[in-house]
């Protein structure tokens, strides 16, 4: 019989290496889980190059079939143009036909056949391909890694493990919906102020560039003494007409040193930060992020993933840094052999209320199920918060514009009502004569 070689993670989330003698791949995955551990890689002892030889190319070994493709295989270049709503919409069709019995290859061809998008197309056909060659699906997926994140991959792999794959593909589609859904909600409640925002400062540089220099010029004719309110604001006209370039080169420049320093881990933890202080915004990205947090944790222990496995995904894919460091202290304290309520509760990100849940989940041994109930409850938490800060932002944008808009304006007519009271003044006199 073949020997096999493997590399895999026991509980606690530390590599294992070693050699088994069975009759095909299949039964080295059988034999591997039956010994705790989660295969990583496995590969047949005659097929592995040697130590100082290149193996073959990654699309050689998709095309030629041969078995143990490494999981962390990555080809540059693949997997862009991809959005996630096409993503999402394939994995809830994918988990459908498998689900109704249909062979995952065949459901793959067919899939492939009636995809719109052409690069997700060009995907399943390379993952169908992968397949008939010997490969699992989550070692084709793991070559697209731009498309397929870890989370995706690991939970297929746990699937094909434990035999229920359609029931982990239901749970990404499931998973994925609800992720799309709460950004959807953001972004729409977000759209309103940034709107406002942008119509604001079109309105101001219109204001600045075209209407006061008109007035300017008016009233140097006249000879007017001009009120020091207004006097600021043809300076201000007078700085943004004459250095036009320079300003909106400076808006740039800022800018860009903005997004530079928030892609440095310092700037990133700062930002994460001070997004979760923000008046009205703050709540609700809290919110999102506990449901997130909560919500990849229970999917991914209810599909059968090791939980430091679990936690080291959920990290990456908490998208803050703040809730990104609380979770890596409850790994370590994990893989010390405490449990996760402390460090949750040591943390200060999380409220007492999901540290009491997960705390009974711990208990009961029921911690994938209260998992997914906290992000339920926070969901709805979400829908309340964004229905709030909308009601609440649209009165603040809209006084915001009037006051913008409405100062420039009083500074342009300040002179003119100085001149008709002084003409008044002065017809007065006249009449007293």
């Amino acid at each position: 019989m073949p020997i096999f070689n493997y590399v895999a993670l026991d509980q606690r989330g530390n590599e294992t290496k070693g050699s088994i003698e069975v009759a095909s791949q299949n039964d080295a995955i059988g034999r591997v889980k039956d010994m705790n551990l989660f295969p990583v890689k496995i590969v047949e002892a005659s097929k592995e190059p040697a130590k100082g030889k290149k193996g073959p190319a990654p699309k050689a070994a998709a095309k030629g079939g041969k078995k143990g493709v490494n999981l962390n295989l990555k080809i540059p270049g693949l997997g862009s143009g991809v959005k996630p709503k096409v993503l999402t919409t394939f994995t809830r069709q994918l988990a459908t036909l498998v689900d109704a019995g249909l062979p995952l290859l065949r459901g793959l061809r067919v899939l492939e056949k009636q995809e719109k998008s052409a690069a997700l197309k060009e995907i399943l056909g390379k993952l169908a391909v992968s397949i008939e060659g010997g490969s699992t699906f989550s070692e084709g997926l793991a070559q697209h890694p731009k498309v397929f994140n870890r989370l995706f991959i690991n939970m297929v792999k746990a699937g094909e493990l434990g035999g229920v794959l359609e029931v982990v593909l239901k749970r990404l589609a499931e998973f994925s919906e609800k992720a799309q859904k709460i950004k959807g909600k953001v972004k729409a409640a977000l759209f309103y102020p940034i709107a406002v925002m942008v119509v604001a400062v079109g309105i101001m540089v219109l204001l600045m560039v075209f209407v006061i220099p008109k007035f300017k010029d008016v009233f140097a004719g006249m000879g007017i003494t001009m009120p020091w309110f207004t006097t600021f604001v043809m300076d201000c006209s007078d700085m943004v007409v004459q250095h036009f370039v320079a300003t909106v080169g400076l808006m740039v420049v800022l800018v860009i040193a903005f997004l530079m320093f928030i892609k440095t881990k310092f700037g990133r933890l700062m930002w994460d930060k001070t997004q979760l202080k923000l008046p009205a915004v703050g709540p609700v990205i809290a919110k999102v992020a506990i449901s997130r947090f909560t919500r990849t944790l229970g999917t991914l222990v209810s599909s059968g993933v090791p939980i430091l496995q679990a936690l080291t995904i959920v990290k990456e894919t908490s998208g803050n840094m703040v809730i990104a460091n609380a979770v890596n202290m409850i790994h370590e304290s994990v893989k010390e052999g405490e449990t996760i309520t402390a460090p949750l509760e040591g943390s200060g990100v999380f409220p007492p209320m999901v540290c009491s849940m997960v705390d009974v989940g711990e208990q009961t041994g029921a911690m994938p199920e209260m998992l997914m109930r906290i992000a339920d409850d926070y969901d709805e938490q979400v829908d309340n918060a964004v229905a709030a800060m909308t009601s609440l932002l649209e009165p603040i944008m809209i006084v915001f514009l009037a006051v913008v808009v409405g100062s420039i304006v009083i500074a342009m007519f300040l002179p003119l009502i100085a001149m008709i009271n002084q003409l008044s003044g002065d017809d007065s006199a006249k009449g007293d004569k």
